[in-house]
């Protein structure tokens, strides 16, 4: 099954020290997303990196705003990938996003189409806000979505643990961080 690696809000403002919603916690988040990239990378697998991205020049028009003060506007520290990143530009897909999904408003869905792809490994911040509403709209789409456990985070830890049951109820899988390293590689993980 053709398996593509979304991360999500692997930026700055949420996995570097100086980020304004920084948590110690998600450095081992990081190694974990970090080692999945580099797995993704052996195997040529599809690599997309979604990123918050809001354009300054609507400042005052960003629906968001009515929910989140101004953040992660394009080209600012907090909205850059974390270092350790190094998004591939020739093989790499970035998708800049304005809401929480990866798929809303982004060509996210036509990129995974026309690579033929069937299964997504969602990885990144937050479980309860971005990463959910990505799996959401990818189960949507018809996509197989896997969560990786030790792969995603927040900052609350009920909604994290709702969110992850929620996935593994309605919308996909949530599989230990091993399960989903095999299915890069390609090998045949039975699943519940």
């Amino acid at each position: 099954m053709k398996t593509a690696l979304i991360l999500v809000d692997v930026i700055n403002d949420f996995f570097h020290p100086q980020g304004i919603n920084f948590k110690p916690e998600y450095e081992s988040t990081l190694a974990n997303i970090l080692l999945l990239l580099a797995t993704a990378r052996e195997q040529g697998a599809v690599i997309v990196h979604a990123m918050e991205g809001h354009h300054v020049a609507a400042r005052q028009l960003d629906f968001e705003w009515k929910k989140l003060p101004p953040h992660c506007f394009m080209g600012d520290f907090d909205s850059e990938p974390v270092a350790g990143i190094n998004i591939r530009t020739r093989d790499e897909y970035v998708v800049r996003k304005r809401r929480f999904s990866a798929f809303f408003e982004t060509d996210l869905n036509l990129l995974l189409r026309e690579a033929d792809i069937e299964r997504i490994i969602i990885v990144g911040i937050k479980t309860n806000v971005c990463v959910r509403a990505t799996a959401q709209d990818g189960f949507a789409y018809g996509y197989r979505v896997v969560l990786p456990l030790e792969a995603v985070n927040t900052n609350y830890q009920h909604l994290h643990d709702a969110s992850l049951e929620d996935v593994r109820r309605y919308m996909g899988e949530v599989v230990p961080l091993q399960n989903a390293l095999a299915m890069l590689r390609g090998e045949n993980i039975e699943l519940k």
